[in-house]
């Protein structure tokens, strides 16, 4: 047996560096490096922003900022009322009578109250003030720009914009929307210092700062306590406002009444909880000759609008419980009987039926026959 010769011992392999190498050479180490680098980083972006390096910030792109479009929460809560409100438009052609028309402004005006008692816990409108003004654009920076300040203030927090006049300005599109929250949940310090890490211009930097727990103002502790009041309130408001709405569908109308006054009750509770911010002494937000003021805004009045229509509602349905019941009853649909009647005098009334025999009879010759509905046919 002859012994076998391995030729592959015997090829001829090109060097390591050398022109047709099937290796990379050394050179080309840090350029496949940065490939696979570049790669990882993409990858583990989409996979897990959290998990991944810079943040979840991809490094290598500009990042253009997003203008402020609609609160996420707010359209959600809008959406849901909406869908109620198309719910009523479909099944309302089903009731018959004056009863649509009843049924149409009880469910309208209960919507109505509802989704002004779950919004106004999500806006940022309670307070709102705005100023002209010239000032620094960015901290160390000599550049001035021009453009409006807006503070709103709301339940949860507060919400700075800055807009120039014009927008464009010092080779950048001005306009900002930030908010600063202080919900149980939240540290608005912590917010505050993200701020400043992130580099947001001086305006609102400097209208923030003025709401800090340590700020000279003191005014941080005032708005927050305020602002849990009365969304405490204002959530109890919402229990209370189910229960009116349950009450009303029920027999005891009267005590429906009484749930709206106390609905009523607890949304001026909220209201006044707000307002408590006044008696602090009023922080000073100047910006050269500009003075930042804030005044009460829309929904501060339209909760103690809202607040003043259940107590309407509520004094209506109690006094015509004691003065003409009746009237109310047919109002909420809970007079049957009646109801019944008016559709039958409507209807087409057979006198004439004929019995197994063949022989005719009459309404008139049987004894309150139509006042007992009988022998009544709708055709």
């Amino acid at each position: 047996m002859g012994l076998r010769t391995d030729t592959r011992a015997t090829r001829n392999i090109p060097c390591e560096g050398t022109i047709g190498s099937r290796f990379p050479s050394q050179a080309n180490y840090p350029v496949t490096n940065f490939l696979f680098l570049f790669l990882a980083l993409q990858l583990t972006h989409y996979l897990s922003p959290t998990m991944s390096l810079f943040n979840g910030i991809r490094p290598f792109y500009p990042h253009d900022r997003t203008s402020f479009i609609f609160a996420i929460t707010l359209l959600v809560v809008i959406l849901v009322f909406l869908v109620f409100t198309l719910t009523l438009f479909i099944i309302l052609p089903g009731i018959r009578g004056k009863g649509r028309v009843y049924s149409f402004c009880r469910i309208i005006l209960s919507l109505f109250v509802g989704v002004i008692i779950v919004v106004v816990n999500f806006t940022g409108d309670w307070e709102v003030g705005f100023a002209r003004v010239t000032t620094i654009y960015k901290a160390f920076s000599n550049e001035t720009i021009t453009a409006k300040v807006g503070l709103h203030i709301g339940l949860a927090g507060i919400n700075v914009t800055l807009r120039g006049i014009p927008e464009n300005q010092l080779n950048e599109t001005i306009d900002y929307n930030e908010n600063f929250l202080w919900r149980f949940t939240l540290n608005y310090d912590e917010q505050y210092n993200n701020g400043l890490n992130r580099g947001l211009p001086h305006p609102i930097l400097y209208v923030a700062e003025k709401f800090q727990s340590k700020s000279p103002c003191l005014i941080h502790d005032q708005y927050r306590f305020s602002g849990h009041y009365a969304t405490a309130m204002m959530w109890v408001a919402f229990c209370a406002w189910i229960v009116t709405n349950i009450l009303f569908s029920m027999s005891t109308i009267v005590y429906g009444g009484y749930m709206a006054l106390v609905t009523s009750a607890f949304m001026i509770f909220g209201v006044i909880s707000f307002a408590t911010v006044q008696n602090v002494s009023p922080c000073i937000i100047q910006f050269g000759p500009a003075t930042l003021k804030t005044n009460f805004s829309g929904s501060f009045w339209l909760t103690l609008a809202t607040a003043l229509l259940c107590f309407i509602l509520g004094v209506i349905v109690i006094v015509m419980d004691h003065c003409i019941p009746e009237k109310l009853r047919t109002f909420f649909m809970l007079n049957g009987e009646e109801d019944d009647d008016n559709e039958m005098n409507n209807g087409l009334i057979n006198h004439t039926f004929t019995d197994e025999y063949g022989n005719a009879l009459h309404l008139k010759n049987i004894k309150n026959g139509f006042e007992n509905k009988d022998f009544v046919v709708y055709t």
